[in-house]
């Protein structure tokens, strides 16, 4: 979908040829629209569409992208996961989201999958335009505050996973099987046919989680489990 032709020396992107640009998008007229504004453009060259993160980290390696202009969600993956896939695949592309949603969750999730600007669908023609080529160039198009936000969320992110493995390190192996079936709702004979021990020695295991968890009772244990992180119920 390429324009034929050389463009103009002051119009080139930064390696003296056209940008080049895939397009991600599941909604194939909106696509198709947004590739007929970029070819009226002389400095963007559009090398595809694609309409999934899959076939978007293919593209993106096999067409040497300089930017993916990349939905929010895919049919197969969320935006971020196929901007994980695309910089896997071709490192250095600039990822450019153009998304229905303009939620401080989504924006800071677009920061930590590397993007360089999230545009809503609102933004006009010409300021998606802008978007691309300043992201070929290596700027970054989001507000200081919410790069501060995501460093935030992300140091956050760290503290209760080391957090976690701090507090998993003071249970043994048996224990943490035992919790498992706890939150299973199973019944302590079950565990015990299904772990191959005997029924008091699971009631011992189920003691310990109690005094481990400073908790009354095995509900609670799994509650309590569950706070911390140690399960997923």
């Amino acid at each position: 979908m390429h324009r034929s032709g050389e463009p103009d020396a002051t119009n080139a992107g930064s390696h003296g040829r056209p940008v080049r640009v895939i397009i991600v998008q599941d909604h194939q007229l909106l696509a198709l629209a947004i590739a007929k504004v970029f070819e009226s453009e002389p400095d963007i060259s559009v090398r595809g569409i694609a309409r999934s993160g899959g076939d978007a980290a293919a593209l993106a390696s096999r067409e040497n992208a300089d930017v993916a202009l990349l939905d929010f969600q895919l049919p197969d993956v969320t935006g971020p996961a196929a901007a994980g896939m695309i910089l896997s695949a071709r490192p250095g592309t600039a990822i450019v989201f153009h998304s229905a949603d303009d939620s401080e969750s989504d924006l800071l999730d677009a920061i930590d999958a590397g993007a360089t600007a999230y545009l809503t669908r609102s933004a006009g023609a010409d300021q998606i335009v802008e978007a691309v080529r300043r992201a070929s160039r290596g700027e970054l198009l989001i507000p200081a505050d919410l790069f501060a936000k995501a460093i935030a969320r992300q140091q956050h992110a760290a503290s209760q996973a080391a957090e976690r493995q701090r507090l998993l390190r003071q249970f043994t192996p048996r224990e943490l099987e035992i919790l498992q079936l706890l939150a299973q709702a199973l019944d302590v004979d079950t565990m015990s046919e299904r772990l191959r021990i005997a029924p008091h020695t699971v009631e011992w295991h189920i003691r310990h989680l109690i005094e481990k968890l400073q908790v009354h009772s095995k509900l609670q244990v799994v509650i309590e489990a569950a706070r911390k992180g140690l399960i997923d119920l």
